[in-house]
């Protein structure tokens, strides 16, 4: 078997010498250049074409953002940003300008779970589709003619892991000003990078996006991410609640368990969106929605960085539409604006 080729980027000669060293210990992974800042990172790429680079971004001369920027133009590479915590904000921005995913700057005991992402990003094709710009935003007119009545209420709960930070900037920015429905995100990440996260969307979203608290209630026009830490379900009251995560655990926080709750307590004035991602995690809750219901979305091949979770969705057969990543927020307001009409007449 030919092994997976890594080019390891980072001008601390210290963090290059361990990343090197726990990639080399696996027969099935060779690091075959390295590079002390962005320069020498975009270099080692265009010569080596690797099927994988691991990339810092704080770095003297070009740092890891631009790196990342030239590379996905000129050399498309699947990219994994390993990094210190405390560069969480410019870590999504790396995410927003083609980087597959985040970690922290790995230690012995993430040693199994670095080599693992480690294989499996290499093996996702970048294609241009993660660059291309984003849906426009829907005009905030269009969505105040759905306003939701007074009394009913209304969720739309979306899953993501690979690639969902990426996704959900594209997709939680076209929606208006005003929204008039809270929307609830689990999204598979890092601990150290959840807050980063949190913040890079905020800024980018005319919604508020935060940290979902417990107790907190749901309302309309802002998200709620769930923490990495525990898995977030909405109560009966339309509060935010959590689970503890319990051993086995292989998805969190989990997606299944945060679309089954919005089922649960929603039921029809439920929709559920199933976005990038490795796994089968949110199928289970897709098909509560779907039972309940509510409306199903799952993005579709072409725009996924990875289709395990949507496809997943949709071969279950829960899913009514199945649609690139620029039609989601359309629909989501379509059917934001039927609900109404229908319980007008």
């Amino acid at each position: 078997m030919t092994p997976i080729r890594v080019v390891v980027v980072d001008d601390d000669p210290f963090a290059r010498k361990v990343i090197t060293g726990m990639l080399s210990q696996d027969e099935a992974i060779e690091v075959v250049g390295e590079a002390a800042d962005g320069r020498e990172a975009v270099e080692r790429v265009s010569a080596l074409k690797p099927d994988l680079v691991t990339m810092d971004i704080d770095m003297p001369g070009m740092d890891g953002l631009e790196a990342i920027r030239r590379i996905m133009r000129a050399h498309a590479a699947p990219i994994l940003v390993v990094t210190g915590s405390d560069d969480a904000d410019l870590a999504y921005e790396a995410v927003s300008r083609g980087a597959l995913d985040v970690v922290a700057k790995p230690v012995m005991d993430q040693y199994p779970e670095f080599l693992h992402k480690v294989k499996f990003l290499s093996r996702i094709k970048v294609i241009s589709h993660i660059l291309s710009d984003p849906p426009p935003p829907i005009p905030e007119a269009a969505a105040q003619r759905g306003v939701v009545r007074k009394g009913r209420g209304g969720v739309v709960a979306v899953a993501a892991s690979t690639g969902g930070p990426k996704a959900l900037s594209a997709l939680l920015p076209a929606l208006p000003e005003g929204f008039p429905l809270p929307i609830v995100v689990a999204q598979h990440i890092t601990g150290a990078f959840a807050p980063g996260m949190v913040r890079w969307l905020d800024g980018l979203c005319r919604l508020s996006v935060k940290t979902g608290e417990a107790g907190e209630p749901l309302k309309p026009g802002r998200v709620y991410v769930a923490p990495s830490e525990k898995h977030m379900i909405v109560d009966r009251r339309r509060r935010i609640a959590f689970q503890n995560r319990r051993p086995g655990d292989i998805y969190f926080p989990s997606c299944d368990l945060l679309l089954t709750s919005a089922a649960t307590v929603y039921g029809p004035d439920a929709a559920g969106v199933v976005l990038t991602g490795m796994g089968a995690d949110g199928r289970r809750g897709i098909q509560a929605i779907k039972a309940a219901g509510g409306t199903t979305i799952s993005q579709d091949e072409t725009t996924s960085a990875v289709f395990g979770m949507p496809r997943a969705a949709a071969e279950s057969g829960a899913v009514d539409h199945v649609l690139p990543l620029s039609e989601i927020p359309g629909r989501i307001v379509k059917w934001m604006k039927q609900r109404v009409a229908s319980d007008g007449r």
